[in-house]
């Protein structure tokens, strides 16, 4: 296949098909997204948006950091599953809050103090670093404050409706309080609460936390049972000649008991295999590098799009795909689902598993072909 381009300006031109765009129109967006503009001839039928791009999503900027969400509103398809982009700087706070949803989080950079109290009374408080995960089930109080050097983190909550402004905040709850019923739940005066912020504080500046023992407090209720952190990071892959896969998922991090994940580093000219998820819609987060996704939704309908940093796509549940590096340096992406174990189905497994005769008659493969065919699953895989 021929692209067109005059210069470094690329045309919707491609094997004597369709024809130049002199504008208006967003040249950078057309290179960053070279297989919208110029569609695969494999292309077909019409498909829903699949990415955005958390660079187009509004960013809320407060005195001790920044937050932007990508939920059901900015990706329409995005059902099951929304994200949000945080950072807090050194000594800032996520402020005491909780949710309805769980909260399922991955640690891109720097480092934070998290902590949870559960509904028995037992209490979490550990560090977490670039690379690590943590989880808050649903109705879970909890905060995060970063330590010395900031941190930035990515949050998945389980509802693609679920926006992080709509956050159950312990500064409104007080605000929203008459004093007179604050002074009787606790056995204070009412002037004890003479300067409670008049508003939520949502993030806001504070010092960085002392050691991690001399801040923990003693629970009569003990520890929670289950951590809610984990490593991802340092946790053995999968490794492949293409690449490698963490899986994540209630087997290996119990109290992930809503989301399963994995991080996938696909190599340069390497591939996510041909595959589906047989149990939920796949919400994604590219980390690093270029990747094309190709998505095939029954009846011909067939759509590839293009991803980079910051970037989120989404597959519906049981759709085919995948995922190929078209960069020169290594994909590092984050595949989520809303449930509590990681399930895929490979579709070179599936053939290599079936007859030969029945595989052959449905698709006429050469001898060659056929013996390529992999009885064991190979996630990422150079071609």
């Amino acid at each position: 296949m021929t692209v067109y381009s005059t210069g470094k300006v690329p045309q919707p031109i491609v094997d004597g098909k369709g024809g130049t765009d002199p504008g208006p129109r967003n040249i950078g967006l057309d290179l960053q997204n070279p297989d919208v503009l110029v569609p695969p001839e494999t292309d077909s039928g019409t498909v829903p948006n699949l990415k955005f791009s958390f660079s187009q999503a509004h960013m809320r900027l407060e005195e001790g950091g920044w937050a932007r969400e990508v939920t059901q509103r900015e990706l329409p398809i995005a059902t099951e599953l929304s994200g949000v982009n945080m950072r807090l700087n050194p000594g800032s706070y996520r402020e005491l809050h909780w949710h309805k949803q769980s909260e399922w989080a991955y640690v891109l950079d720097g480092k934070c103090r998290i902590s949870a109290v559960d509904q028995e009374g037992r209490n979490f408080l550990e560090d977490v670093s670039a690379g690590d995960l943590w989880f808050f089930p649903q109705g879970v109080p909890h905060h995060i404050q970063a330590l010395e050097e900031g941190v930035e983190f990515l949050l998945v909550f389980n509802d693609g409706q679920f926006s992080e402004n709509s956050t159950f905040l312990i500064s409104d709850w007080f605000a929203h309080t008459p004093r007179s019923v604050l002074a009787r739940n606790f056995g204070v005066t009412e002037e004890d609460f003479a300067s409670i912020p008049a508003s939520e504080l949502y993030i806001f500046n504070g010092t960085v936390p002392p050691s991690l023992e001399s801040d923990r407090v003693l629970s009569p209720s003990g520890d929670v049972p289950r951590s809610f952190k984990h490593r991802l990071d340092t946790q053995t892959p999968v490794r492949t000649s293409g690449g490698s896969a963490r899986i994540v998922d209630s087997s290996n991090f119990t109290a992930s008991t809503t989301t399963s994940a994995a991080l996938v580093e696909i190599l340069p000219g390497a591939i996510r295999e041909l595959h589906w998820h047989p149990n939920d819609d796949e919400w994604q987060y590219y980390i690093s590098g270029e990747a094309r996704m190709g998505v095939f939704l029954d009846s011909s309908r067939n759509r590839t799009f293009n991803f980079q940093a910051g970037d989120v796509g989404y597959v519906p549940f049981a759709t085919g795909h995948y995922i190929e590096n078209i960069g020169d340096a290594p994909v590092r992406m984050l595949e989520m689902f809303r449930t509590p174990r990681f399930e895929d189905v490979s579709l070179a497994q599936w053939m290599a598993l079936t007859p030969p005769e029945v595989v052959r008659q449905h698709l006429h493969l050469t001898d060659a072909a056929m013996d390529a065919l992999r009885a064991e699953k190979q996630p990422v895989f150079r071609p």
